[in-house]
């Protein structure tokens, strides 16, 4: 009866064997697609795939957030996924001139609704060139203090076609010191790195602050968490969509007015005259010049404006002493002047609207705007703007 023997019951060491099998197979493959994952690196090619300016509208700012269940946001370090999750993204129209707002958080707008923004309240006034293009504003600012911060994002959004760059800029953001310390920057070490050997900056490419996964954390398995980022920025679009909140806040600590004598500013704890030279080794103007020369490497025709940006001014205590709790007047007088010079003797384009806003506008921190102080800024800054596009 041999010719049945196919019809006989399994033995259960058959089935033991047939299990290791199976086993063995599905470890030898997990292992494989880990593997291909680490050396192949597809999360840029994975973070473009999205949802966004498709099935969903793209957003007006680029992704971040703290308490996602409630702000329908994230942060995350994958900048092809933030850039395709942002209107940016979308078709660029015939008529369209563009313009890039480059900045801090003031820029992206903290604790501002998308409209209060500064792109909001720009794109409001529905302004236009000379020859009949509509200038679009796109708000591509981003929280955390560091020009390198502002010149990684800048970098990306050259390739969507921009007409103008504004980067607003304050002394907050220079120290050098200060310019590898966000997240963002730590964890994209090869564009960083990228932008220093191109662009000649003064960054160590071999601070040890950069974020370096080995290959276990290249794999597929590594990488889970920047797996699952790339999958919620996607599922958080829909509660974003329908209700078009990207940021949740309870409240904030207004600022205070009244200062002690300290006169403290980073590891100064004494006023000091400093000269151009020690300026520029303390602060990093060598990033913000590469990132005018970063677009003129893109288009030497799109104009780039530079905006020191406002800050609070006190009438406190010891108000003439520092401005507010960030800045002691003795080194902020000091980056203005050189920021002034530096400007005039290199050609930029430059605005110093550091008083533009009544100090009454200001929110949590020295640089963060009520929707009305908004106003104010995108007042004084709109003819800079309008007579830039116009070739004037």
């Amino acid at each position: 009866m041999t010719q049945w023997a196919w019809l006989e019951k399994p033995t259960k060491t058959d089935n033991w064997a047939f299990g290791v099998r199976v086993v063995l197979k599905a470890l030898l493959l997990f292992a494989l697609v880990n593997v291909l994952f680490a050396l192949l690196n597809p999360l840029p090619f994975l973070g473009q795939l999205s949802l966004y300016n498709t099935v969903l509208p793209g957003r007006e700012r680029l992704p971040y957030g703290e308490n996602s269940s409630q702000s329908y946001n994230l942060s995350l370090f994958n900048i092809p996924a933030m850039f395709a999750s942002h209107e940016l993204s979308a078709g660029k129209a015939d008529d369209e001139f563009r313009v890039l707002l480059v900045g801090d958080s003031a820029t992206w707008g903290w604790l501002l609704e998308n409209d209060e923004t500064l792109s909001g309240v720009l794109n409001a006034e529905n302004l236009s060139t000379e020859d009949g293009r509509e200038v679009v504003f796109y708000n591509v600012g981003y929280p955390i203090m560091s020009l390198t911060k502002d010149l990684l994002l800048l970098d990306e959004a050259l390739n969507y076609a921009p007409d103008m760059v504004v980067w607003l800029v304050t002394l907050e953001s220079m120290p050098r010191e200060k310019q590898l310390f966000p997240p963002l920057v730590q964890n994209n070490a090869e564009r960083v790195r990228d932008l220093t050997g191109t662009l000649d900056l003064n960054i160590d490419p071999d601070d040890s602050r950069f974020v370096e996964p080995d290959f276990l954390e290249s794999t597929l398995y590594g990488q889970r968490r920047s797996l699952a980022d790339l999958l919620r920025l996607q599922v958080y679009g829909f509660s974003w969509s329908a209700t078009r909140i990207d940021q949740y806040w309870e409240g904030f600590t207004p600022l205070t007015r009244d200062f002690g004598e300290d006169l403290t500013w980073e590891t100064f704890t004494d006023p000091q005259d400093f000269s151009a030279d020690d300026l520029t080794q303390i602060l990093a103007f060598d990033v913000l010049s590469g990132g005018i020369e970063r677009v003129r490497q893109y288009n030497p025709t799109i104009p780039v404006l530079i905006v020191n940006e406002p800050i609070f001014i006190s009438d406190g205590e010891n108000s003439d002493l520092r401005y507010n709790f960030w800045y002691p007047r003795w080194i902020y007088d000091q980056y203005r002047d050189f920021l002034t010079d530096i400007a005039e003797q290199s050609g930029w384009n430059f605005v110093d609207l550091w008083e533009s806003v009544s100090p009454e506008e200001f929110t949590d921190s020295p640089v963060h705007l009520t929707p009305a102080g908004t106003q104010q800024l995108a007042q004084s800054l709109q003819p800079e703007i309008i007579a830039l596009a116009n070739g004037n």
